[in-house]
């Protein structure tokens, strides 16, 4: 019997399935799991290269895709390689370069979730802390001659010794969050480059989730809102009781434009 309806996730040629969580005619947003570098098509020191697997199920006439017409599909911006959540992708050249303008400009707004080692002194507070290259793969905060950058932070919960935190990146420079976090002495959780070092045989995962994205669409001009589950993330690092609280009132201010944490394309 031929299968009418379209599968509601990405699967890859190894068997990964990556949940869809929106899609439209531009772009299809994915969730993201941990391990997948989003790196260049030619980039061959890693069998996890996003970019060439989604390539490759395409070509190989994937239902997922073939269901779609999709034939083409690219990253328009990038999360770190243990970093979980959404991803978007655009479906057409003139797509990728239209939503990679978005976050160029600051016209992206992205939420993240992160858990983190200590208790910030405050609910609320911004880092504005600028960042430059320490060394390939790695950052650090460079008063003389580093990239402006900015993040607000939320202080959402805090048990045993750990918190969690919203963080609203209004620069996208590479790893901003967690670099910032680390410089006010709240590093996230299992992070390899700018936490603790491990406890020897121990490692424990990224404690970052890209959680939301907004924008006005280009094309169509209406609101876009992407949410990707929380749950699963929460209960690994000892937060599963945690609630959101009630929205804001209409009158409350809105939060600044924000942008993603990592830059396009």
């Amino acid at each position: 019997m031929a299968r009418t309806s379209k599968p509601a996730s990405i699967e890859l040629g190894d068997g990964t399935r990556m949940p869809i969580l929106y899609e439209d005619r531009s772009v299809v947003a994915i969730d993201k799991p941990r391990g997948w570098m989003l790196v260049p098509y030619s980039w061959q020191r890693t069998q996890r290269n996003l970019h060439a697997a989604l390539v490759s199920s395409i070509a190989e006439g994937a239902y997922w895709a073939r269901s779609r017409g999709i034939r083409f599909l690219r990253h328009v911006h990038r999360l770190d390689a243990d970093t979980t959540g959404i991803l978007l992708l655009a479906r057409s050249q003139g797509a990728l370069d239209t939503f990679g303008d978005l976050f160029e400009s600051r016209r992206m707004d992205k939420r993240y979730l992160a858990v983190v080692q200590g208790v910030p002194p405050r609910q609320e507070w911004d880092c504005q802390l600028k960042i430059g290259e320490a060394e390939p793969g790695r950052m650090r905060v460079d008063a003389k001659e580093g990239r402006d950058a900015e993040t607000h932070f939320h202080l959402l919960a805090s048990a045993h010794g750990r918190s969690l935190v919203e963080a609203y990146p209004v620069t996208g420079r590479t790893h901003q969050i967690r670099v910032h976090l680390a410089a006010d002495k709240l590093p996230v959780l299992g992070d390899p480059l700018y936490g603790p070092k491990p406890v020897r045989g121990k490692t424990d995962n990224l404690a970052l989730r890209a959680v939301a994205l907004g924008y006005v669409d280009p094309f169509t001009r209406r609101r876009v809102e992407i949410e990707a589950p929380t749950a699963t993330f929460l209960t690994e690092f000892g937060f599963s009781g945690w609630k959101p609280a009630p929205p804001a009132p209409a009158t409350a201010p809105a939060r600044p434009g924000q942008a993603d944490e990592e830059s396009p394309k």
